[in-house]
């Protein structure tokens, strides 16, 4: 019997990897098929009387797994394997083509979407010789019918501020290729993954007043082929494993009070100890119950420290967002800093740079991390701020008025068409000040405005801004965590219903002081182009006015009934 069990364990071994022997030359054949039905469709659409010049085909192989848990319960675990085909087509020239600007037509349906169509997982050559053929087919007719209306647009409309081509040519043609990864091999037994969601939300049952508890665990492998008629090809895989742990407690006058906290690493094993885990989850059961019977901040005006990971959503929404490219050309975008390259528009102790290339930063992994974007152009270091002065935007194939080449930063969540983009964002400052110092400058400056407390923002959520002309130029972060830090001595006091508002070139000027420790902030950036993987590092800073309102505010009561596991919670 046990050599029957052997035998039978060394057959599933090899029905397995032959399996994934199969799926790999699958994957391997892919890039030729699409390089012939490219090759093929561009030679014939070359006949028509509006000829394309430029077609790029990418693929996206998707597998996600995950696994989440509500108060030590297990909500659910899944494996998913999706594939995607997204195409693009360009009609006309690099000067002019039919992506240029509609202007007066917000509501645009050819400026950013491309869709994207699901397709085999297995990527049988005539399917996918078909799906190509068809979509091809579908975006040439429509890219058409945009070169006509962007031809009368321009006919039509005052003459554009910025006459910069509406793509640009490569220096290089890319070609780049990376080996396929065993999924199921880097995941392994699903089951740990189940009980440790069920884990990390169990504690929460702890707390009464505590009534949503919530832990995910997801590993995501993306895998990227894409390739265009100039003659660009990359293969290339995307890892990222996120954990996230979410609890919400409603104070008594009906405020939401939520805690968050996440984890990212690019592979399962490097995600941190359970016993780490754990500890958070202890201090942020603690935070809730002060939070319970914190008082609500009035409106407030005055000098505020963000530690480093609020400092980092803070640039990200309020800077950021201001620096990238294709925001200098559009004409309803308030085009904050496109006149101000060469000046300064920061403390002068500052740098700011964008790394897509940086995976790592002082042990923390960065989710902004990439090799080549999403037009096929290598990731670059982007110095963007130097001493305070602007030098540089973030840049994607799409040229503006001086700045005539891509920098690595064209990014885009599938089905949608790439535009500049953030990837890393490192603030660097140059002089830097203890906690306990840049505590003292917070102190004097609020005696020097007679404030009698200022804040300390130590967590945040995210945030939004708003950078076109139709509407408040402005920004909103959400903080979840701030301390009243008093003039007079007292303990610092936890506050709560705080939303950070303001404009961004106020805001600038008002930045004094950098403190030497930094804060990481790993997430999701939504614009134009969709979603994209982004990370912030910044360290702490001191800001000498800010003004801070108070947040919406649920009116219901709290549950009327207690949870019903109180008692099997003892």
């Amino acid at each position: 019997m046990p050599a029957l069990k052997s035998s039978s364990f060394r057959f599933i071994f090899l029905i397995i990897t032959l399996l994934y022997s199969v799926q790999l030359f699958a994957q391997d054949n892919l890039m030729r098929i699409l390089k012939d039905e490219l090759q093929r469709e561009m030679s014939e659409l070359k006949k028509q009387e509006s000829p394309p010049y430029f077609i790029s085909i990418m693929v996206t192989d998707q597998k996600t797994y995950g696994a989440s848990a509500s108060f030590g319960i297990l909500n659910g675990s899944s494996k998913v394997s999706r594939s995607y085909l997204t195409v693009s087509v360009r009609v006309g020239s690099y000067s002019f083509d039919n992506t240029h600007e509609l202007r007066g037509d917000i509501f645009n349906p050819y400026q950013y979407d491309r869709s994207a169509v699901e397709i085999p997982t297995d990527f049988s050559e005539t399917a996918m010789r078909n799906a190509v053929w068809r979509e091809i087919n579908r975006k040439y007719r429509q890219a058409v019918e945009a070169y006509a209306k962007v031809k009368a647009n321009v006919a039509v409309k005052v003459k554009e501020e910025d006459l910069s081509a509406d793509f640009a040519a490569l220096n290089k043609i890319e070609n780049y290729y990376e080996k396929p990864l065993d999924f199921d091999a880097i995941i392994g037994n699903t089951i740990d993954w189940e009980n440790k969601v069920k884990k990390y939300s169990k504690p929460f049952l702890n707390e009464k007043n505590i009534y949503i508890a919530n832990s995910t665990l997801n590993f995501n492998l993306t895998r990227k082929y894409f390739l265009t008629s100039e003659g660009t090809s990359i293969v290339q895989n995307f890892t990222y494993t996120q954990g996230f742990v979410q609890s919400m407690i409603k104070s008594p006058d009906g405020m939401e009070l939520p805690l968050y906290k996440s984890y990212f690493s690019f592979l399962p094993q490097n995600m941190p100890d359970d016993n780490v885990v754990a500890a958070d989850v202890e201090r942020m059961i603690q935070k809730l119950r002060d939070l319970y019977n914190a008082p609500v901040v009035e409106p407030y005006t005055g000098p505020v420290i963000l530690s480093g990971s609020a400092a980092g959503v803070f640039f990200h929404e309020i800077f950021g967002h201001r620096v990238e490219g294709h925001r200098m050309k559009k004409s309803d975008d308030a085009q904050t800093f496109k006149k101000k390259v060469n000046e300064k528009v920061l403390l002068e102790d500052l740098n700011v740079v964008f790394d897509p290339n940086l995976k790592i930063y002082n042990n923390y992994q960065l989710n902004g991390y990439f090799l080549f974007d999403d037009e096929g152009v290598a990731s670059k270091k982007v110095t963007v701020v130097e001493s305070g002065i602007l030098k540089d935007f973030l840049m994607s194939r799409a040229p503006v008025e001086n700045f005539k080449y891509s920098n690595g930063h064209g990014r885009a969540m599938l089905g949608m068409s790439p535009v500049a983009r953030q990837s890393n964002l490192i603030v660097e400052p140059k002089k830097t000040s203890t906690a306990d110092e840049l505590r003292k400058k917070l102190i004097d400056e609020c005696k020097r405005q007679n404030k009698e407390f200022g804040l300390m923002i130590d967590e945040v959520v995210g945030g939004f801004t708003t950078t076109g002309r139709f509407m408040p130029n402005s920004f909103n972060v959400t903080p979840t965590l701030v301390y009243k830090i008093f003039v007079d001595g007292r303990p610092d006091q936890i506050v709560r219903g705080v939303d950070l508002v303001g404009t961004p070139l106020l805001i600038f000027s008002n930045i004094t002081n950098a403190g030497n420790e930094f804060g990481v902030f790993n997430g999701y950036c939504g614009a134009e182009s969709g979603s994209v993987p982004v990370s912030c590092v910044s360290p702490s800073l001191l800001v000498s006015q800010v003004e801070v309102q108070k947040k919406v505010k649920s009116q219901e009561k709290p549950p009327l009934l207690p949870r019903p596991d109180l008692d099997k919670a003892q």
